[in-house]
């Protein structure tokens, strides 16, 4: 018990490419990242005013809140603009046959 595991989230082909998607895992709303190095997941709202990260500016590998224009590296979930302070929960991610993993 307790030990984590791989679930499909959705299809490559289904991303916006460079560029965030939102994608519901049951009732938690996650973001899924289409990046230069890669795909990255984390949860869709943001930890600092509750804004869905996914309506946010992307670039790169920089997720930007709406709401207050705090930003986030989607690699790590480390904050790296203010008002953002702590980081976002991110979940690690694979791609298996077309389609995008997370361990939860």
């Amino acid at each position: 018990m307790g030990d984590k595991v791989w679930r499909d989230l959705v299809a490559v082909s289904a991303l916006q490419q460079a560029w965030v998607t939102r994608v519901d895992l049951g009732a938690r709303p996650l973001a899924v990242y289409d990046t230069p190095t890669g795909i990255y997941v984390s949860l869709a709202l943001c930890n600092h005013g509750g804004a869905d990260l996914c309506d946010g500016y992307f670039d790169g590998h920089v997720i930007e809140c709406p709401l207050h224009q705090g930003a986030f590296d989607v690699r790590d979930g480390r904050p790296v603009d203010a008002p953002a302070t702590r980081a976002m929960k991110t979940f690690p991610a694979r791609v298996v046959d077309g389609v995008v993993q997370i361990e939860i």
